[in-house]
């Protein structure tokens, strides 16, 4: 039992198996660096207590720690051994390093504490990181709506799947970037509440005896102040699940234009070609040439809210302080958060990729009668009510279709409407209102958005 953190009240180990079964070190491993952090603050904290020749081991062997952690050493030394987690398993790394010093650094502490302050300083890292993520996305998404709006290339946006009407492709372009800026605005907010309010001091639930610093430990590791309320301190997972709802919808953002981008790139639509480094083929048809990592980035959405909801429901009806359920919030976090990261790189990786056919878009932007509220716009404007619009415009629609033509200036002009736009190019360059599919509009947004991303991506330089 030497490689565990208790054992003097139990007369005998555990089981293997159960203690294997109770171990997180293959899902907290990750958390190695901010625990190294966590541990240097706590020494920190125990100035009053500690020696100072010993405050120098466990700092001289917390060094190493640091260096073996980046390294893999670390990792490869914990994962042959029987450690409950990482945080015992760094304790037990810094008593064989540290000598009888080594005995010192968890007083005043319990892992309780330890755990809640480790996912904060994870929560922080990953926050910043899924930010620039999210702020790179959206900087690529702009990029090509810049160069899609010089081009003035049209599409036949669609709602229900069904063509609605025409828009500048650059307008598409500029509205997939809208989710990405507001999800790097999330992971900043996270980011924020992150550095509030250190747990390093609760101990157990209850603070300590002990004289400990907590708000040296809490400058030290970049926290506001310490936190208030040692019970609700150990057990609060309000942050780190913040941050993998962060990641959540990171994710279900990049997952929406992904569905676009995989049904556009089917012959029937032609729209985009996607170049072979973003590609894949099939082991059998020879001709195949798959999206694949688009419909990756699709299927993450849906595994990212089950993690999501199941990280929640392991907080549910729990009471206040500590309990091991929070050890499968703790894990689903890691996860959902790394693999949510993971496709939000991907997505960027692919769509770099991504090339439209202009011609292709152009040529389809009319179909289905997309300039159809365009003339009951027209009509509106010379005095009918909407509803009159909208039917007589319909019946020149069932009309057209009959005749198996396009709406023109033949309906234009039955209408009593001849100066109505009746071509794509026509309809996109008539709109006024703010927000719209209009050049003009198109130009603003984008413009606002470069703003946007360029004041999140200074708070995260």
């Amino acid at each position: 039992m030497s490689s565990l953190q208790w054992g003097g009240r139990f007369a005998s180990a555990p089981d293997a198996a159960l203690l294997a079964f109770g171990s997180s070190l293959a899902d907290d491993l990750v958390l190695a660096p901010f625990d190294v952090r966590c541990s240097r603050a706590h020494v920190a904290a125990l100035s009053g207590v500690l020696a100072p020749a010993d405050a120098g081991a466990l700092l001289a062997a917390l060094d190493r720690v640091a260096a073996e952690i980046d390294d893999g050493a670390f990792a490869a030394w914990a994962t042959t051994h029987a450690f409950e987690d990482v945080h015992g398993a760094i304790d037990a790394r810094v008593r064989e390093l540290a000598g009888p010093a080594g005995e010192r650094l968890h007083a005043g502490r319990s892992r309780n504490d330890q755990v809640a302050t480790t996912l904060l300083l994870y929560a922080r890292d990953r926050a910043a990181r899924g930010a620039r993520g999210a702020v790179d996305v959206a900087a690529l998404l702009e990029d090509r709506a810049e160069s899609a709006l010089e081009r003035g290339t049209l599409l036949a946006a669609t709602t229900h799947w069904q063509p609605a009407q025409p828009v500048l492709l650059a307008f598409w372009l500029d509205a997939a970037a809208q989710g990405f800026v507001r999800a790097a605005e999330r992971f900043a907010r996270v980011a924020a509440d992150a550095a509030r309010f250190c747990p390093l001091g609760s101990a157990a639930l209850a603070g300590s005896s002990l004289p400990l610093d907590r708000a040296a430990a809490a400058r030290e590791l970049g926290f506001g102040a310490p936190s208030r309320n040692a019970l609700d301190s150990v057990g609060d997972r309000d942050v780190a699940l913040d941050l993998l709802h962060a990641a959540v919808r990171a994710v279900v953002a990049a997952s929406r234009p992904s569905e676009e981008l995989v049904i556009w790139a089917t012959p029937a639509f032609g729209y985009v070609r996607l170049d072979d480094a973003a590609s894949t083929g099939s082991s059998l048809m020879p001709q195949k040439r798959n999206p694949d990592p688009f419909e990756l980035v699709r299927a993450a959405g849906a595994r990212a809210i089950g993690v999501y909801a199941g990280a929640l429901a392991t907080t549910n009806g729990v009471a206040l302080s500590y309990h091991r359920d929070l050890q499968q919030t703790k894990a689903q976090v890691i996860d959902g958060t790394e693999a949510g990261l993971a496709a939000l790189d991907a997505f960027r990786r692919a769509f770099a990729h991504v090339h439209f056919n202009d011609a292709q878009t152009a040529a389809r932007a009319g179909d289905g009668y997309t300039v159809a509220t365009d003339l009951a716009d027209a009509l509106i404007l010379a005095g009918a009510t909407a509803r009159e619009a909208h039917h007589a415009v319909g019946e020149r629609v069932v009309l057209a279709e009959e005749e198996g033509r396009p709406l023109d200036g033949r309906d234009a002009a039955a209408l009593g409407v001849a100066d109505a736009p009746v071509d794509p190019r026509a309809s996109v360059w008539g709109k006024r209102s703010a927000g719209s599919t209009g050049p003009g509009m198109v130009a603003t947004s984008i413009a606002a958005t470069r703003d946007a991303i360029a004041a999140l991506s200074e708070s995260f330089l």
